[in-house]
């Protein structure tokens, strides 16, 4: 049976990756039978093989997988060929050796002559060898900066497999297995001194060497990134990790890992410099663009998984240093990064490894989360894997903006949106397109700067809220698709009246002018199409969605999401989600209990109120009601009984025009006949289709209807 390469517990396998001097077969170390067996058969890593047969993914870096694993099986030959190296070497050696020993041999000149040919073919084999190694590193690296590439995105929410970083690490254990045995090579064969100068094989050790370093280096990594919008004054944590420390025994004497806070122009700068193999004396501490406590963490090494590491787990930001602001910059658009470093001895030199944590940005308050999330959001989504920090492009095609939208939100609230929903964003990005135009690009100020269309708030605040109000407030029903959400007012208005479930039929939409709010749009008792004044989280903090929907009366069948979906019986679709009502039960106290209900007022021979027991309804004295701030443009739509809740219908875009006067005029054939306040709605009819004049019907129908509490809510006892 073939070794096991990744357990490197085995006695065969550590006894031949351990040593510095002499060799191993290829077959025992890559864990196959020999040159031309299948890798797969033989052991080849997990990571090389996992779903090889994909194309590369979007934002990926170098080959698919189908073709890394073709350029690991050269390898896989080239390594068996260099290992084969290991005999000519000796007898390269001992004729060196023979030679030496014997100068005044006979055959001295002919094993000279051979000499040199057996060491050109040797150097030759170790160059090509070195030639397929350095190929095999720049491909693992490329696959580790595609796993760090895929963290960036799992910060907005894509998943994210984090045991593939097990498989890379091995692939970075076999390299460095790879490369210790070609350094040794290299090392003994310049020690055949033929001729006096060998510059030839010089510089192929030199650029072993640097490979080498590199290697290790590259393996220093942030396989727990800190919170990217990170708050002062409060507890975070985050985590380094070497995926080379047991290989290259630094865990016998593990290091202690430092972790300071840098600017973008201080991460541009020590980037450029290059300065990860440089070892100064001074500390990198006063280089800090904050004060950092509990910032540093002596590495552990875990037996059972391999897996070397150092834990940052009480670490708190206190003070931030920033940067003059220019133009419209404000401190939600700087980036910060946590800067981990470490110095050690490796192969008798020694060096400084250091890693960038994903970028951060700093806040003070919480009022300065959203557009801080905007910065990350589009950084993670849209930065290239290698880049000057924290350098992204400020405009990106629709096609990639909606990707990284619908993620975001459907790992928020675990529903993904429609290709309607996202249609409907669309629409919103591109604002007044007079031309009608459909542009492609959306800019990085079209995305969180500039206002949408008479509106105060950007996009990135709009949707930010509505995200955050259905994570808060309506993720259970949001999951289950009782809420069309993204939908403009227009088509809304459309697809209730074309309903074939008539009255009654209602859906949930987010609103347009309120941040972070949902209304109810509804087809009313004349036909026409009512939309609510929208609720937000403040309103479901008194009282939720679900059970406001309960109280009114008027919403009878849910309109579908979908059009392959049937439409739903209110309580059917809802009843899940309401909560249960105990019967009032008289206190001790002597107080009696009291519960909040929603009302809006309908149409109907009594003047109903919804969500209320039916009891015929008196004429209130004219001096103990308020019209309020009505607008006869309120979208009541042939509603008499919204007269009666004009604070429930806010003039806004979730309203539609209306006919008060044909309202009113319903609402008279509906009274009985000998309620006094016939004569004044009368006169106000006469005035408004007589003159025409909006403002003396207001006047005159000041006094005459009552006023719900702001919050559209009754309390019964």
């Amino acid at each position: 049976m073939p070794l096991n390469t990744y357990n490197m517990n085995n006695a065969a396998v550590a006894a031949a990756v351990g040593m510095n001097t002499g060799y191993v077969d290829a077959s025992d170390l890559l864990g196959v039978a020999g040159t031309g067996v299948s890798p797969v058969a033989g052991g080849m890593p997990a990571g090389i093989m996992h779903n090889m047969a994909e194309t590369a993914a979007p934002g990926r870096v170098g080959p698919a997988k189908m073709e890394l694993y073709e350029v690991h099986n050269q390898i896989f030959q080239s390594f068996n060929e260099f290992t084969t190296c290991s005999e000519s070497l000796k007898v390269l050696v001992q004729n060196y050796r023979y030679m030496l020993n014997a100068p005044n041999s006979p055959d001295a000149e002919r094993l000279f002559k051979s000499l040199i040919e057996d060491k050109a073919a040797l150097v030759a084999r170790l160059r090509r060898s070195f030639m397929f190694y350095d190929q095999l590193q720049d491909m693992v690296i490329t696959e580790l900066k595609n796993w760090r590439r895929q963290q960036a995105l799992a910060g907005n929410g894509a998943q994210f497999s984090e045991n593939m970083l097990d498989d890379i690490q091995r692939c970075f254990e076999l390299l460095e297995s790879f490369v210790t045995h070609l350094l040794t090579a290299v090392k003994e064969t310049l020690l055949v001194r033929i001729v006096n100068d060998d510059p030839d094989l010089n510089c192929l050790l030199e650029q072993v060497q640097v490979a080498q370093k590199n290697l290790v280096c590259s393996a220093f990594i942030v396989d727990k990134q800190p919170p990217q919008v990170m708050k002062t004054n409060t507890r975070f944590a985050a985590s380094v990790r070497w995926l080379l420390g047991s290989q290259l025994g630094i865990h016998m004497n593990p290091p202690t890992v430092e972790c300071i806070i840098m600017s973008e122009l201080q991460a541009q700068r020590f980037v450029t410099r290059g300065t990860h193999m440089d070892v100064t004396n001074g500390s990198l501490a006063g280089q800090s663009s904050g004060e950092i406590q509990n910032c540093s963490s002596t590495m552990e090494y875990q037996q059972s998984s391999h897996v070397f590491s150092a834990s940052f787990r009480n670490m708190q930001l206190k003070k931030i240093k920033r940067a003059e602001k220019k133009g419209t910059e404000s401190v939600m658009d700087e980036k910060f990064a946590l800067f981990f470093y470490a110095t050690t001895t490796v192969n008798d030199y020694q060096i400084r490894v250091w890693t960038l944590s994903l970028p951060v940005v700093v806040i003070v308050h919480g009022n300065q989360e959203p557009q801080s999330w905007a910065t990350i959001t589009w950084d993670n989504a849209f930065a290239d894997i290698v880049r000057d920090p924290f350098v992204v492009t400020d405009r990106v095609t629709w096609r990639q903006l909606s990707v990284a939208l619908n993620t975001k939100f459907g790992s928020c609230t675990q529903r993904a949106l429609t290709a309607e929903n996202l249609e409907f964003l669309f629409e919103k990005l591109q604002r007044d397109n007079i031309a009608g135009e459909r542009n492609e690009y959306i800019s990085w100020n079209q995305f969180c700067k500039e206002p949408l269309p008479d509106r105060t708030f950007t996009f990135w605040e709009w949707f930010f809220a509505i995200m955050k109000l259905t994570k808060d407030h309506l993720l259970s029903m949001w999951k289950a698709g009782r809420i069309t959400g993204f939908i403009n007012k227009a088509k809304a208005h459309d697809d209730l009246l074309r309903a074939v479930t008539g009255i009654g039929t209602f859906l949930l939409r987010f609103s347009d002018s309120e941040l972070g709010g949902v209304t109810i749009a509804y087809v009313n008792a004349c036909g026409s199409v009512t939309m609510l004044s929208p609720w937000t989280a403040r309103d479901f903090q008194i009282l939720n969605l679900a059970d406001r929907i309960r109280d009114l009366d008027m919403l009878r069948c849910l309109h579908p999401t979908d059009v392959n979906v049937q439409p739903l019986d209110r309580d059917l679709a809802f009843g899940d989600f309401y909560t249960q009502r105990a019967e009032p039960t008289p206190r001790v106290d002597g107080y009696v209990p009291s519960t909040i209900r929603v009302q809006v007022r309908t149409s109907g021979d009594t003047g109903s109120i919804s969500g209320t027991p039916h009891h015929p309804m008196q004429s209130p004295p004219q001096d103990s009601m308020s019209m309020g701030n009505y607008s006869p443009r309120s979208g009541m739509s042939c509603n008499p009984s919204s007269v009666a809740t004009t604070s429930y219908y806010k003039d806004d875009s979730d309203s539609d025009d209306s006919t008060v006067a044909q309202a009113l005029e319903n609402y008279v054939n509906n009274t009985a006949p000998d309620d006094p306040i016939l004569d004044q709605i009368s006169h106000t009819i006469y005035n408004v289709c007589a003159n025409g004049q909006e403002a003396q019907w207001m006047m005159a129908t000041k006094s005459t209807y009552a006023v719900p509490s702001p919050y559209n809510q009754t309390v019964q006892y």
